[in-house]
């Protein structure tokens, strides 16, 4: 396929179709055609959404030629070959979609940008075969692919072998995941039909444009089969996003840097990669009788106390160039759960955190740090995806528990928390741990499955609060100081039973009063523990994990009766 290189005409003005207002020609492409009052995105054909994320003179046409194609012999109006024709007299292209092989901000890339204006960008065989060759290339030249759609769906001229590309094309998408490589779409309006459930919604990460619409049927299809009119909310991005069904929304001036840096993480991968070189400083304490003695309850109330750093205070001063990622891909994006894509120093990490708050407000916007299942969800994706990349994973935990609300329940907590747990397990890459507040219940362990499991000195770790122990157990929630002290929720006690392996002792006055040097000892803790834990292979990094949960238990030996009645049953097991 070659790339079009006649200089597209300016118009001396330009009507907004945002605004109504007449914007100078070059102003608009300057601002690559979103309009500077309104920020209205206009449409671009394929080969200036090359030119536009692409480094300058970074592009290289993939050398594809696309053979006419009319399988049915299709008429309607007009023939299909006529149609097609005209499509590419009028854009230039041979077919709705430009493949090229690019650099974006120095990342090496396979991007393909769909045409809307031929034919509706619907994808037909063409499109679809050269929509998998553009992944091929991607997994045989190790880049990362970024896709860039705007379609109406099937091209129905071909039938049932137009509805097969989407699943050869969603197979293709999965190939590239698989090899390791990150793949990214940015979803221009309109997205429908097969492009939005294959490789537009499998990628592992999606931008949409503002106002762009994203949906499997769009409004003028959805009430022919029932009659029950079009769908009542718009399918628009900002409708979408918390929904959980997106990453971001992002401008389409913030679109190259953006994707570079998230490609920057991408192709960054330190797993089984780590050095004997210089050791950092250990701030930890390994031994329980190294640190003070404190009185439970009390400890309670100094991790709750609204001035220690949050997730997101932590994200900000200890990690880089964090970038928040949105979504469980089902139906919702937790508030409470912050998670994406970070550097810890010069190591690419994903982070999960728990965010809580300072001030009321804040509280219950982040629902209290309690998370949902659309949190545990988002949660396990990133993970997942960490693992494919090769990149370690964080989490920061700061909860009093799960949610326990009904719509949680109705919205499968249960197996959300469990997905967690399984998915934590199952990685292959180094987890770290840290309690920075409150660690409560399962709601806090479906996200401290981790190789090292770490506190802050002032943190609390428990299997419920002591407000609910002790009105379970005392049936009184006045009983809760004794609670606190039955649970064993300290740093020290955590410590004696191995429940944590290390403590990061608080500066003088707390973590709330010198929240920088808190986020000092955090970094090179977290640092240290990836440092040593990047030498492990996948394998050891599984087995240990398991390994470390697999001791607690209690002492069990065979029962004789026990052993004699399965004996009779012929089971021959204890």
């Amino acid at each position: 396929m070659t790339e079009p290189t006649a200089t597209p005409v300016v118009a001396q003005w330009v009507l907004c179709h945002g605004c109504r207002h007449l914007i100078f020609g070059h102003r608009m492409r300057r601002a690559l055609d979103v309009c500077p009052r309104c920020g209205h995105h206009h449409p671009v054909s394929a080969p200036e959404r090359v030119a536009q994320l692409a480094d300058p003179g970074s592009v290289d046409p993939l050398p594809f030629t696309v053979s006419d194609t009319d399988p049915l012999e299709f008429v309607a109006v007009a023939p299909y070959t006529e149609s097609i024709a005209q499509a590419q007299a009028r854009t230039g292209l041979p077919e709705a979609v430009v493949c090229a092989r690019a650099t974006i901000e120095g990342q090496p890339v396979v991007i393909a940008a769909m045409d809307v204006r031929f034919l509706g960008g619907t994808m037909g065989t063409a499109v679809g075969e050269l929509m998998t060759l553009a992944a091929e290339a991607a997994v045989d030249e190790r880049r990362e692919l970024v896709v860039v759609t705007s379609s109406g769906g099937a091209r129905v001229q071909e039938g049932a072998l137009a509805l097969m590309q989407m699943a050869k094309t969603a197979a293709a998408v999965d190939e590239v995941s698989r090899s390791g490589l990150l793949t990214v779409a940015v979803v221009a309006d309109p997205t429908f039909g097969s492009v939005a459930a294959s490789f537009a919604g499998l990628a592992d990460i999606v931008f949409a444009e503002p106002a762009a619409r994203l949906g499997y049927t769009g409004r003028g299809v959805a009430s022919r089969p029932t009659g029950a009119g079009a769908p009542p909310d718009p399918q628009t991005a900002e409708v979408l996003l918390p929904r959980g069904l997106l990453d971001g929304i992002v401008t389409r001036p913030q679109l190259r840097p953006r994707l570079g840096r998230l490609l920057r993480i991408g192709g960054s991968k330190i797993c089984g990669q780590g050095s004997a070189g210089t050791r950092l400083p250990v701030l930890t304490v390994t031994e329980p009788d190294q640190l003070p003695k404190v009185d439970p309850w009390r400890q309670v109330g100094r991790a709750r106390t609204l001035s220690r750093p949050t997730a997101l205070d932590y994200l900000e001063r200890a990690f880089t160039d964090f970038q928040e990622l949105h979504g469980d891909r089902i139906g919702g994006d937790c508030p409470a759960v912050v998670a994406g894509v970070a550097w810890l120093g010069r190591v690419p990490t994903i982070v999960v955190a728990v965010q809580k708050g300072h001030t009321d407000a804040e509280l219950v916007t982040r629902n209290f740090g309690m998370v949902s299942p659309a949190g545990y969800r988002k949660a396990a994706r990133l993970m997942r995806l960490a693992d494919r990349l090769g990149l370690p994973v964080v989490t920061l935990v700061d909860t009093p528990g799960a949610h326990p609300g009904r719509e949680a329940e109705a919205h499968g907590q249960v197996a959300a928390i469990g997905e967690s747990l399984r998915c934590m397990a199952s990685l292959s890459v180094p987890v770290v741990s840290v309690i920075i507040g409150e660690g409560g219940n399962g709601g806090a362990l479906a996200l401290a499955l981790a190789n090292r499991v770490l506190m802050f000195s002032g943190s609390t770790y428990s299997v419920v609060s002591p407000e609910s122990c002790a009105s379970i157990l005392w049936k009184d929630e006045a009983a809760a100081p004794a609670a606190a002290r039955a649970l064993r929720l300290d740093a020290p006690d955590l410590l004696r039973l191995g429940v944590v392996d290390a403590v990061i002792p608080e500066p003088p006055g707390g973590v709330g009063a010198a929240s920088l040097d808190a986020t000092a000892r955090l970094r090179a803790v977290l640092s240290h523990e990836l440092h040593a834990l990047s030498r492990q292979s996948p394998e050891a990094l599984r087995a240990c994990r398991r390994a470390r949960f697999r001791r607690f238990g209690a002492a069990v030996t065979a029962d004789a009766e026990l052993l004699d009645i399965n004996r009779q049953l012929g089971t021959g097991r204890p």
